[in-house]
């Protein structure tokens, strides 16, 4: 294979589904309060209704409905109150036409009761007499048994990432433990010579570490175990070894820098001894990220992405994460968060090629605009400026001021 050959963004992702399974990673059980963020393994399903009885959503009173089809503010219609249903306790009345029980919000609801008057809707003249003077619906006020959830409901499909809202129905249902998907373990190697750690102070030529770091927050974020290797030299055999480590111990390997053509880059060839010629693709007909490298080591993919920032973020954003909701069992390719928003100046772009245009998201007329963020992939302030990217594909020449884009969001605007 000639490596450094420039296949097409759709090719690649193409080639990365052919030669890697659904999803690798196995089930475990957690505690509901553990769950936040993780994917779960099977479809839940209710045992019992939601809500469980019959509930006001007000405080008022729990009447027949049609009692009160006549009522209005110069002529209130009268019920006879029988009694009061308290918070947490059964509603041991039947009523029937001409009643009314006394309920507060989230109240269980007496036998026969369809609808709930609000109490500023009525009036007690005296501890037994309720004057109505606005009509309600069959249902208004209150939730019915099971219109929540019905038993046997399919409420958290396999798949989810689970957020409070998740969190909260499974723990209305009384689940406590869930079944979910075990995080995905992420190695991340930083090379160059020119690299040194967070903590050092940068020599003329030398650069501090970003991208572990940067890589190593984008895969927290999506629930996976993150291992960073350190820094390794431009030299073959303490990349080998590194490498081989981080395949060995991990179920997808990010390797940041060296992915060029240059004399001391070294993944293709450390790919390719310790993969046994698994170089599936190196190049990229994308902006920024050309330099990509995608392989297999023993069945764990191996990424080497762009040594700059930009590159290296962009790329992770829009090849690595669909990879890794599809190893997690969240979906084979799914898109992140988008908004439309208006372009706000002309955007260039080479037909044959996507490009990946950082934008500042600006709340403006009533609609997002989109300000492109212009700069080398190199520049950290590209980085902390954009909101999120718009992807100008490959049969487009560029996007022109005024034109409404999706934006993939990157963090809240």
């Amino acid at each position: 294979m000639e490596f450094f050959d420039c296949i097409s963004l759709a090719k690649a992702q193409t080639l990365i589904n052919n030669v890697l399974p659904e999803c690798t990673t196995a089930v475990e059980e957690t505690e509901l309060i553990e769950a936040l963020g993780r994917i779960v393994a099977e479809d839940i399903a209710a045992a019992d209704h939601l809500p469980p009885f019959n509930r006001s959503t007000v405080d008022g009173y729990a009447v027949l409905s049609r009692d009160t089809f006549s009522a209005g503010e110069g002529a209130p219609v009268m019920l006879d109150i029988i009694g009061e249903v308290f918070m947490g306790q059964s509603a041991d009345y039947t009523i029937v036409s001409g009643q009314a029980v006394i309920v507060p919000t989230g109240g269980m609801l007496p036998a026969g009761a369809d609808g709930v008057v609000m109490l500023e809707h009525a009036e007690q003249s005296d501890q037994e007499t309720l004057l109505v003077a606005k009509p309600i619906a069959p249902g208004e006020n209150m939730v019915a048994k099971g219109e929540d959830i019905k038993p046997g409901t399919v409420f958290v499909a396999a798949g989810t990432r689970l957020t409070a809202a998740e969190i909260g129905a499974l723990a209305a249902c009384g689940i406590a433990r869930v079944k979910v998907r075990r995080r995905l373990t992420v190695g991340i190697i930083s090379t160059g010579d020119e690299v040194v750690d967070v903590i050092a102070v940068p020599e003329n030529g030398q650069v501090r570490d970003i991208n572990s770091y940067t890589l190593a927050a984008m895969l927290t974020a999506a629930d996976c175990q993150v291992t960073r290797y350190g820094i390794t030299k431009d030299n073959y055999a303490d990349l080998l070894a590194a490498i081989g480590k981080a395949a060995g111990e991990n179920q997808l390997v990010l390797v940041s820098g060296g992915s060029s053509v240059g004399a001391r880059d070294h993944t293709v060839q450390v790919i390719e001894e310790l993969g046994r010629n698994k170089v599936i693709f190196h190049g990229l007909a994308v902006r920024p990220g050309k330099p990509t490298i995608f392989g297999l080591i023993d069945h764990v993919p191996v990424f080497g992405l762009p040594g700059h920032p930009v590159a290296a973020m962009t790329i992770c954003q829009m090849v690595v994460m669909p990879l890794v909701s599809r190893l997690q069992g969240s979906g084979s390719c799914k898109a992140g968060w988008r908004i439309p928003a208006r372009l706000t100046r002309n955007c260039a772009s080479a037909p044959g090629r996507d490009d990946f245009l950082r934008v500042k998201l600006i709340w403006q007329a009533g609609e997002y605009r989109a300000e492109p963020v212009l700069g080398k992939s190199g520049l950290i302030s590209v980085m902390t400026q954009a909101d999120g990217v718009v992807h100008v594909p490959a049969d487009s020449s560029g996007l022109y001021a005024g034109d409404v884009v999706l934006v993939e969001v990157m963090r809240e605007a």
